[in-house]
Protein backbone atom coordinates (compact mmCIF):
# COMPACT_ATOMS: atom_id res chain seq x y z
CA UNK A 1 0.00 0.00 0.00
CA UNK A 2 1.36 3.33 -1.13
CA UNK A 3 1.07 6.02 1.72
CA UNK A 4 -1.54 8.06 1.93
CA UNK A 5 -2.86 11.35 2.63
CA UNK A 6 -4.27 12.21 6.03
CA UNK A 7 -7.76 11.82 5.41
CA UNK A 8 -8.83 12.82 8.78
CA UNK A 9 -10.35 10.48 11.69
CA UNK A 10 -13.41 9.80 9.22
CA UNK A 11 -16.49 7.74 10.94
CA UNK A 12 -17.75 6.33 7.85
CA UNK A 13 -21.17 5.72 9.01
CA UNK A 14 -22.59 4.76 5.59
CA UNK A 15 -20.78 1.70 5.91
CA UNK A 16 -22.01 0.63 9.38
CA UNK A 17 -25.06 -0.74 7.54
CA UNK A 18 -22.56 -3.64 5.92
CA UNK A 19 -21.05 -5.20 9.38
CA UNK A 20 -23.15 -7.87 10.19
CA UNK A 21 -24.80 -7.40 13.13
CA UNK A 22 -23.64 -11.09 14.20
CA UNK A 23 -20.15 -9.76 13.86
CA UNK A 24 -17.99 -9.61 16.72
CA UNK A 25 -14.44 -9.57 15.73
CA UNK A 26 -13.18 -6.79 13.09
CA UNK A 27 -10.17 -6.30 11.10
CA UNK A 28 -9.74 -2.54 9.79
CA UNK A 29 -7.24 -2.75 6.94
CA UNK A 30 -5.69 1.05 6.07
CA UNK A 31 -7.71 2.27 9.45
CA UNK A 32 -6.18 5.49 9.67
CA UNK A 33 -6.45 6.96 12.58
CA UNK A 34 -9.21 4.74 13.33
CA UNK A 35 -12.57 6.37 13.25
CA UNK A 36 -14.29 3.86 11.37
CA UNK A 37 -13.75 1.25 14.29
CA UNK A 38 -14.49 3.41 17.44
CA UNK A 39 -17.75 4.19 15.52
CA UNK A 40 -18.33 0.54 15.67
CA UNK A 41 -17.23 0.11 19.54
CA UNK A 42 -19.21 3.14 20.37
CA UNK A 43 -22.52 1.50 18.20
CA UNK A 44 -21.65 -2.19 19.41
CA UNK A 45 -20.12 -5.00 21.29
CA UNK A 46 -17.03 -5.39 18.96
CA UNK A 47 -13.45 -6.15 19.20
CA UNK A 48 -11.64 -4.03 16.48
CA UNK A 49 -8.12 -4.95 15.28
CA UNK A 50 -5.97 -2.49 12.77
CA UNK A 51 -3.63 -2.53 10.33
CA UNK A 52 -2.29 0.79 9.49
CA UNK A 53 1.42 1.22 7.48
CA UNK A 54 1.85 5.05 8.94
CA UNK A 55 3.17 5.03 12.31
CA UNK A 56 1.27 8.59 13.05
CA UNK A 57 -1.95 7.38 12.05
CA UNK A 58 -1.37 4.18 13.73
CA UNK A 59 -0.23 6.10 17.14
CA UNK A 60 -3.80 7.75 16.88
CA UNK A 61 -5.85 4.44 15.91
CA UNK A 62 -4.10 2.48 19.26
CA UNK A 63 -5.91 5.25 21.45
CA UNK A 64 -9.39 3.57 20.34
CA UNK A 65 -8.95 0.58 18.85
CA UNK A 66 -8.49 -2.82 21.13
CA UNK A 67 -5.27 -3.39 18.63
CA UNK A 68 -3.41 -1.96 15.85
CA UNK A 69 -0.52 -3.46 13.82
CA UNK A 70 2.16 -1.26 12.29
CA UNK A 71 2.56 -2.40 8.78
CA UNK A 72 1.43 -3.12 5.42
CA UNK A 73 -1.01 -5.94 4.85
CA UNK A 74 0.89 -8.81 3.16
CA UNK A 75 2.58 -11.59 3.88
CA UNK A 76 4.46 -10.56 6.67
CA UNK A 77 1.62 -8.91 8.97
CA UNK A 78 0.92 -10.55 12.37
CA UNK A 79 -2.32 -11.10 12.30
CA UNK A 80 -3.98 -14.28 13.40
CA UNK A 81 -5.64 -16.67 11.20
CA UNK A 82 -9.00 -17.54 11.06
CA UNK A 83 -9.99 -14.84 13.66
CA UNK A 84 -12.57 -12.67 12.26
CA UNK A 85 -16.01 -11.69 11.85
CA UNK A 86 -15.21 -9.42 9.24
CA UNK A 87 -12.25 -7.90 7.31
CA UNK A 88 -12.60 -4.29 6.22
CA UNK A 89 -10.96 -1.76 3.92
CA UNK A 90 -12.41 1.35 3.52
CA UNK A 91 -11.27 3.40 0.28
CA UNK A 92 -7.70 0.91 0.87
CA UNK A 93 -8.15 -1.37 -2.27
CA UNK A 94 -7.31 1.15 -4.79
CA UNK A 95 -4.22 1.95 -2.99
CA UNK A 96 -2.75 -1.05 -3.18
CA UNK A 97 -0.37 -2.71 -5.37
CA UNK A 98 -1.77 -6.11 -5.99
CA UNK A 99 -5.56 -6.26 -3.86
CA UNK A 100 -5.99 -9.36 -5.45
CA UNK A 101 -3.14 -10.49 -2.71
CA UNK A 102 -4.86 -8.65 -0.58
CA UNK A 103 -7.94 -9.88 -0.75
CA UNK A 104 -6.61 -13.71 -0.81
CA UNK A 105 -4.44 -13.18 2.57
CA UNK A 106 -8.31 -11.38 3.88
CA UNK A 107 -9.56 -14.53 3.23
CA UNK A 108 -7.09 -16.50 5.41
CA UNK A 109 -8.06 -14.06 8.58
CA UNK A 110 -12.08 -15.22 8.17
CA UNK A 111 -13.51 -17.54 10.29
CA UNK A 112 -15.99 -19.50 8.80
CA UNK A 113 -19.03 -17.76 7.32
CA UNK A 114 -17.21 -14.47 7.19
CA UNK A 115 -16.91 -11.49 5.21
CA UNK A 116 -15.13 -9.08 3.68
CA UNK A 117 -16.63 -5.62 3.67
CA UNK A 118 -14.98 -2.69 1.41
CA UNK A 119 -15.78 0.43 -0.37
CA UNK A 120 -14.28 1.74 -3.58
CA UNK A 121 -14.06 4.57 -5.47
CA UNK A 122 -16.24 4.39 -8.55
CA UNK A 123 -14.36 5.88 -11.60
CA UNK A 124 -17.43 6.03 -14.02
CA UNK A 125 -18.51 8.72 -11.52
CA UNK A 126 -20.35 11.23 -13.93
CA UNK A 127 -17.96 14.19 -12.37
CA UNK A 128 -15.03 11.75 -13.83
CA UNK A 129 -16.74 10.69 -16.99
CA UNK A 130 -17.48 14.30 -17.65
CA UNK A 131 -13.71 15.32 -17.08
CA UNK A 132 -12.35 12.72 -19.36
CA UNK A 133 -14.64 12.90 -22.17
CA UNK A 134 -15.08 16.92 -22.29
CA UNK A 135 -11.38 18.09 -20.63
CA UNK A 136 -9.55 15.04 -22.75
CA UNK A 137 -7.86 14.70 -19.43
CA UNK A 138 -7.32 12.47 -15.81
CA UNK A 139 -6.07 15.20 -13.81
CA UNK A 140 -4.91 13.39 -10.61
CA UNK A 141 -6.14 15.36 -7.26
CA UNK A 142 -5.41 15.77 -3.78
CA UNK A 143 -8.52 13.27 -2.53
CA UNK A 144 -11.24 11.63 -4.44
CA UNK A 145 -11.62 9.23 -6.93
CA UNK A 146 -8.38 11.16 -9.09
CA UNK A 147 -6.37 10.45 -5.68
CA UNK A 148 -2.94 10.84 -6.54
CA UNK A 149 -1.83 7.84 -4.36
CA UNK A 150 -4.47 5.90 -5.97
CA UNK A 151 -2.56 2.81 -7.76
CA UNK A 152 -5.93 1.18 -8.99
CA UNK A 153 -9.00 2.09 -10.35
CA UNK A 154 -12.31 0.68 -10.39
CA UNK A 155 -16.13 0.84 -11.64
CA UNK A 156 -18.86 -1.61 -10.73
CA UNK A 157 -18.36 -4.60 -12.78
CA UNK A 158 -14.42 -3.92 -12.68
CA UNK A 159 -14.63 -3.85 -8.81
CA UNK A 160 -17.31 -7.06 -8.19
CA UNK A 161 -14.78 -8.74 -11.24
CA UNK A 162 -12.00 -8.05 -8.93
CA UNK A 163 -13.47 -9.88 -5.59
CA UNK A 164 -14.72 -12.70 -8.17
CA UNK A 165 -10.75 -13.18 -9.17
CA UNK A 166 -9.74 -13.01 -5.78
CA UNK A 167 -11.94 -16.20 -5.02
CA UNK A 168 -14.61 -14.35 -3.50
CA UNK A 169 -18.54 -14.25 -4.13
CA UNK A 170 -20.27 -10.69 -4.06
CA UNK A 171 -23.15 -11.16 -2.42
CA UNK A 172 -24.04 -7.33 -1.66
CA UNK A 173 -22.74 -3.89 -4.30
CA UNK A 174 -24.59 -0.74 -3.29
CA UNK A 175 -23.75 2.73 -4.69
CA UNK A 176 -22.92 5.13 -1.82
CA UNK A 177 -22.40 8.79 -1.44
CA UNK A 178 -24.45 9.73 -4.52
CA UNK A 179 -23.51 13.26 -6.08
CA UNK A 180 -24.71 13.44 -9.44
CA UNK A 181 -27.33 16.47 -9.21
CA UNK A 182 -26.34 19.86 -11.13
CA UNK A 183 -28.31 22.72 -12.68
CA UNK A 184 -26.66 21.66 -15.67
CA UNK A 185 -30.12 20.41 -18.38
CA UNK A 186 -28.03 18.43 -19.81
CA UNK A 187 -27.08 16.00 -17.31
CA UNK A 188 -30.30 16.21 -15.90
CA UNK A 189 -31.98 15.38 -19.28
CA UNK A 190 -29.53 12.39 -19.43
CA UNK A 191 -30.09 11.30 -16.50
CA UNK A 192 -33.66 11.52 -16.99
CA UNK A 193 -33.78 9.58 -20.41
CA UNK A 194 -31.05 6.72 -19.69
CA UNK A 195 -31.68 6.30 -15.75
CA UNK A 196 -31.06 2.77 -15.72
CA UNK A 197 -28.10 3.02 -18.02
CA UNK A 198 -26.41 5.89 -16.16
CA UNK A 199 -27.27 4.90 -12.28
CA UNK A 200 -24.14 3.22 -11.35
CA UNK A 201 -22.50 6.65 -12.49
CA UNK A 202 -24.57 8.89 -9.72
CA UNK A 203 -22.20 7.29 -6.80
CA UNK A 204 -18.80 8.29 -5.54
CA UNK A 205 -17.97 4.95 -4.21
CA UNK A 206 -19.50 1.24 -4.30
CA UNK A 207 -20.31 -0.43 -1.01
CA UNK A 208 -19.56 -4.54 -1.27
CA UNK A 209 -20.20 -7.37 1.00
CA UNK A 210 -18.14 -10.68 -0.43
CA UNK A 211 -17.67 -14.27 1.32
CA UNK A 212 -15.22 -16.87 -0.03
CA UNK A 213 -16.47 -19.29 -2.32
CA UNK A 214 -16.27 -22.67 -0.28
CA UNK A 215 -13.84 -21.05 1.49
CA UNK A 216 -11.24 -22.09 0.18
CA UNK A 217 -8.08 -19.89 1.40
Amino acid sequence: MTSRPAYGHASRREMLTYIPSTARYILDIGCNTGGFGATLKATRQVEVWGVEPDASAAAQASKCLDKVVISPFDGEVTIPDRHFDVVVFNDVLEHMVDPWAALSLAGTKLREDGVVVASIPNLRHIDCVEHILIHGDFHYEGSGIRDRTHLRFFTKRSAQRLFEESGFEVIRIDGINASWWTPSIMRRLAFRLWSARLEDMKYQQFALVARPVNHRF
